[in-house]
């Protein structure tokens, strides 16, 4: 787990909690997508990294961009998060509310890395397997990946299934290594 998302945990449940007290899951989803994608656009980063700028300008310059975007709540999230300079950790705070958010409706994103294009029938196939194991309704979204050689990867919350050719080499020569 990367350092960025243990320290975007409590401000991402944080602010979850204020949008369901408010009824404003929705809102927020909004408003933490834009801010996400500003923090992560490289003009913005070249100036939230500019020594020259403190935590107020920080975020007068962010609300700037997002303007009308950003409701008082939103504003003040961005000055909070400038004021001990934390506004890298919005696309974490963003994936996490969006966790909170899909098991708070029963929902839980899967992927499934292949080496090879997967049918449709077979995509069904496994997220009602997936479903029927977790209890949850499944989103799932593929990819190839060449790399794997064959076989694939599927991930689903903190489950990890890897069932690719590479895994399985890998678990081999770790075998063989002990």
């Amino acid at each position: 787990m990367s350092e960025l998302t243990t320290a975007a945990r409590p401000y991402a449940r944080a602010v979850f909690d204020i949008a369901v007290k408010n009824n404003a899951v929705e809102h927020w989803t909004q408003m933490l997508a834009l801010c996400a994608q500003v923090a992560e656009h490289p003009l913005m980063q070249a100036a939230l990294d500019n020594p020259a700028l403190n935590g107020q300008q920080c975020a007068d310059l962010f609300n700037q961009v997002c303007a009308q975007q950003l409701d008082s709540k939103g504003r003040n999230l961005i000055r909070l998060l400038a004021e001990n300079d934390r506004l890298a950790l919005l696309p974490d705070i963003a994936a996490l509310y969006h966790t909170y958010k899909m098991r708070a409706e029963g929902r839980v994103d899967a992927e499934l890395v292949s080496a090879l294009e997967v049918s449709e029938d077979q995509k069904q196939a496994l997220a009602a397997s997936l479903s029927k194991r977790l209890g949850k309704q499944i989103s799932l979204t593929t990819r190839i990946d060449g790399n794997l050689i064959g076989g694939a990867i599927v991930r689903a919350g903190d489950i990890v299934i890897d069932g690719s050719v590479r895994g399985r080499l890998n678990k081999m020569c770790a075998a063989l290594a002990d």
